[in-house]
């Protein structure tokens, strides 16, 4: 947790500074906003602003907004009314911090808006085994690619393996490559000089810089314009960047983690990926599975997330019932570990005996989630499936999709936009099918009334 505090080191606010460093924060320090948005832009990094609330934290803010800065701000100062504390969150703060501190709102403060705080919570085999290969390959400066289904958790693989790298006590940088707009994204990674282009005015030192000696996440890297890819392959090779409109190049040494949710081989094929940067990120791949792959982290992630979010939340910490942990163990995950990190929040919240029930656990809907069926069932559901796959083998890919067009419209009741909902096609493609199969002399069901549906 990088913290820059903003504004006068009187007793208190020193006092605030004190435990910050003691909670584990890299504490720097400047007077004025201004000097606050020209640190930050000269690349010295921040993962929050404590900022006096006698200071203008509006016009700091919209001053760092403007050069595309965005870092969390938390007021606070000695003797402030409540109206004082409101207008600084009005302003923008995210939190006000009243003086003099106490230690235990100081840590709070800082876990709340710090990323550092999500630890690699693991029992399953299939897992264990992905960070045994980590903890081999974290020392070296190697380039790694981690991979995975969305919210498996690339990200806290990536600062797990800084954590263990020689890197560790230096910047971890991340950025993300797919919610920056294409033309900003050049800047963001490697800075600019000032005059470079319309609103560029003064140098602002970019990711590469800021993250030298450390290591720099490129967070869904398959989203990067190709334009960008052939930059960012040149600057891994050199080990140096050019500024947007600079002169001359910068030297950087920088350890590189990627991720990407998508299959970057296939990307290379369809040209919207390069090869050659691909084998150059690709040094080593940490592919996650997904969490319903790893069934031995679904209840140890589970209780993790209790804990956090009832002490979140100023809530007693229940233990999960036994059917409960069937429902978890059961569930697919699409979501994967993001997905059960919601669902445990929203159970802490709605829990209200000595035990998390089964009505607790929501799916994101709000519905509750479904029991597993039984084996029975489930064999059941299982041979007819297969009966049904045996009456398609023998036929012909179009007589498969005119049949499923036909039973889904069918099952709608001729309702051609409820059809192309449940086939996942658009209600012109359907409209097309349609006007085939009349042609060909197939019958088509029209569309019912309401009264005739009845």
């Amino acid at each position: 947790m990088r913290l820059l505090v903003v504004g006068r080191l009187n007793g208190q606010l020193a006092n605030a500074v004190k435990m910050a460093m003691t909670a584990g924060a890299k504490v720097a320090h400047v007077e004025t906003c201004a000097a606050a948005t020209h640190a930050l832009r000269a690349g010295q990094g921040a993962d929050l602003l404590m900022v006096d609330f006698e200071l203008d934290i509006r016009a700091l803010i919209a001053a760092n907004e403007a050069e595309r800065i965005r870092v969390p701000v938390v007021a606070c100062g000695v003797g402030a009314d409540p109206k004082r504390a409101a207008d600084a969150i009005r302003a923008g703060a995210k939190e006000f911090i009243p003086l003099p501190p106490e230690a235990d709102l100081i840590a709070a403060v800082l876990a709340a808006v710090s990323d550092d705080n999500r630890p690699m919570v693991t029992r399953d085999p299939s897992m264990q085994a992905v960070m045994a290969l980590a903890d081999q390959v974290a020392p070296s400066d190697a380039s790694i690619l981690i991979t995975g289904e969305s919210g498996v958790g690339k990200e806290v693989m990536a600062r797990y393996v800084h954590k263990k790298s020689r890197r560790a006590t230096r910047p971890f940088i991340s950025v993300n490559c797919a919610a920056i707009p294409e033309n900003l994204l050049e800047s963001e990674l490697f800075g600019h000089e000032k005059g470079a282009f319309t609103g560029a005015v003064a140098r602002r030192i970019g990711k590469f810089e800021e993250a030298n000696g450390g290591t720099l996440l490129l967070d869904e890297i398959s989203e990067m314009d190709g334009r960008l890819q052939a930059k960012l392959l040149r600057a891994l090779q050199e080990r140096e960047i050019d500024r947007v409109g600079g002169s001359r190049p910068v030297k950087v040494d920088i350890r590189i983690l990627a991720t990407s949710n998508r299959d970057l081989v296939a990307a290379t094929r369809d040209g919207s990926f390069r090869e050659d940067l691909l084998y150059r990120l690709n040094v080593m791949n940490l592919k996650l599975p997904p969490l319903r792959e790893r069934p031995g982290d679904v209840i140890a992630l589970a209780d993790h997330f209790i804990r956090k979010y009832a002490a979140a939340n100023g809530v007693p910490e229940r233990p999960l019932s036994s059917i409960a942990r069937q429902r978890l163990l059961s569930h697919r995950w699409p979501g994967n570990v993001r997905e059960l990190e919601n669902a445990m929040h929203r159970a802490v919240l709605l829990s209200t005996g000595s035990e998390i029930e089964e009505f607790a656990i929501r799916l994101p809907d709000g519905q509750p989630m479904s029991a597993a069926p039984d084996a029975q069932t489930a064999r059941t559901a299982s041979m007819a499936a297969e009966a049904t796959s045996r009456g398609f083998v023998g036929q012909t890919v179009a007589v498969v999709e005119q049949q499923l067009i036909i039973d889904t419209l069918s099952h709608c009741l001729g309702n051609r936009t409820h059809a192309a909902n449940i086939l996942g096609i658009s209600i012109r493609t359907l409209r097309n099918k349609l006007k085939e199969y009349t042609e060909a002399g197939i019958p088509v069901p029209a569309p019912q009334s309401a009264a005739s549906a009845a």
